[in-house]
């Protein structure tokens, strides 16, 4: 019988219709929890000027550096599709939205201190890989230039690779400019998924780059993989599971398809009716998790996997890990700069937004102002409750009492509304208190951003 055959119809003490019941009823949709307060909360009260004064304080800090890129620009639009990204054939139509990435660039440094170290780098938005060769090395030389980016074997520097924009000789010049991570969008290797989502992508082009990245020595490589998606079964998954853990990548992420066409034009060429039931989409993650721990994988959180040697698994070990506006990191804490449309930087005091608008970010750049549209300062409150959600995500667990000393508050009392919307889940096997730790079970980790969705002060997300 054939390996995904037999995850198929693997059944444990976890699979019972009560327990299932009780997971289904709280499997709504969430944030991920990147930033808190959620960008989606923002608002319109911090200024240009306010962003700029906050990045100069922050010099005085004496953290790294850690830069977003943001290329919105991409080949074609898949339709799960929830980026702000810019469907082009041409990649010479990138060019203006480059230079005023270097303008972007001008007016940030103009108040940052440039010998702080570029701990981390990533390019993100739509397809990287849609730039030239030529063009992925101006913006580099740009960053460079601008920003003095570190040759430290220490560093963080990652790119999304869209397999259908990439060769063996695009990963070669990625090494090159002074990249060492990858992230590799497969998504589905279901050839009926992929032709729903308008994302023909033979499993060849992945397993080449696999291949390639390996014989280069990056230092690693992440390969990302979408659950919800429209014809997408048990045993559809199952199969793209079995032949991506072939690719033996050291991380792997599953991520939920939400469906919102009505804020998302390219996902109303989704029909409702083809996409998997909540339960369904349940039965995917929990048969996954049984059989990526079986290959020796370990579960990060957020549907996260990595290696056992990977950086995340030992910092997801020692209790080190952490969670910015980029995701996981092993990495301290950093002031994270994000450059280009629809970007957020995360400083000690504030979070600010660049607008979603391609025609709003140009026009902010061509009058010679920093390009932030939205943003919030952080109260002690917005403190105590995002260390709270980014010390669940990381490690599963929250120690009151730990909390309480490190803000000099009484985290329970602080925290009363949450944990009393906590209880439910409690009831209901997701969460178990002992004295002042809250711990997820591993129902609760399957549904952790719905843990820490209680720990949200500001209205829900569907208000």
């Amino acid at each position: 019988m054939p390996a995904h055959a037999k995850t198929a119809t693997r059944v444990g003490p976890s699979r019972t219709d009560r327990a299932l019941s009780r997971l289904c009823r709280h499997d709504l949709d969430g944030p991920r929890y990147v930033t808190y307060p959620r960008v989606a909360c923002f608002g319109d009260g911090l200024t240009a000027d306010a962003f700029a004064a906050a990045l100069e304080r922050s010099n005085h800090g004496g953290r790294p550096l850690s830069l977003d890129v943001q290329l919105p620009f991409c080949r074609q639009a898949c339709r799960f599709c929830a980026c702000h990204s810019i469907a082009s054939r041409d990649n010479r139509q990138a060019e203006p939205y480059l230079s005023r990435l270097d303008r972007e660039m001008v007016l940030l440094t103009r108040h940052l201190a440039t010998s702080r170290e570029v701990q981390r780098l990533h390019w993100g938005g739509g397809a990287p890989t849609f730039l030239s060769l030529n063009q992925m090395g101006d913006l580099f030389d740009r960053l460079d230039a601008r920003f003095g980016l570190s040759g430290s074997r220490e560093r963080d520097y990652s790119i999304e690779v869209d397999p259908r924009e990439a060769d063996v000789f695009t990963l070669r010049h990625l090494q090159a400019l002074g990249f060492n991570r990858l992230s590799l969008g497969v998504q589905e290797l279901d050839l009926r998924v992929q032709k729903a989502i308008n994302r023909i992508q033979p499993r060849v082009l992945t397993e080449s780059l696999v291949d390639e990245a390996d014989r280069l020595g990056f230092r690693s490589l992440n390969l990302d993989l979408i659950v919800g998606l429209p014809l997408q079964t048990r045993e559809s998954f199952a199969e793209t599971l079995d032949q991506v853990i072939a690719m033996a990548p050291p991380r792997l992420s599953l991520y939920r398809y939400s469906h919102l066409p009505e804020r998302y034009r390219a996902q109303q060429q989704i029909r409702a009716e083809d996409l998997p039931s909540r339960q369904a989409q349940l039965m995917i993650l929990l048969d996954a998790r049984q059989r990526l721990e079986a290959d020796g994988y370990v579960a990060i959180g957020m549907g996260q996997y990595a290696r056992p040697g990977d950086s995340l698994a030992i910092a997801r070990a020692n209790g080190t890990l952490r969670r910015d506006p980029l995701g996981y990191t092993p990495h301290g804490p950093a002031d994270h700069i994000g450059l280009g449309v629809a970007a957020v930087s995360q400083l000690e005091e504030v979070l600010a937004r660049n607008p979603e608008s391609l025609a709003a970010y140009e026009a902010a750049l061509d009058a010679g102002r920093l390009p932030t549209s939205r943003g919030i300062r952080l109260t002690a409150d917005d403190r105590l409750r995002g260390d709270a959600i980014e010390r669940l995500l990381c490690g599963m667990a929250l120690d009151l009492e730990t909390l309480s000393t490190a803000h000099g508050v009484d985290a329970e009392a602080s925290l009363a509304d949450a944990l009393q919307r906590l209880e439910p889940l409690r009831r209901d096997g997701l969460l178990e208190r002992h004295g002042s730790r809250l711990v997820a079970t591993a129902a609760g980790e399957l549904l952790i951003h719905r843990l820490a969705m209680a720990f949200d002060a500001y209205p829900p997300p569907d208000a």
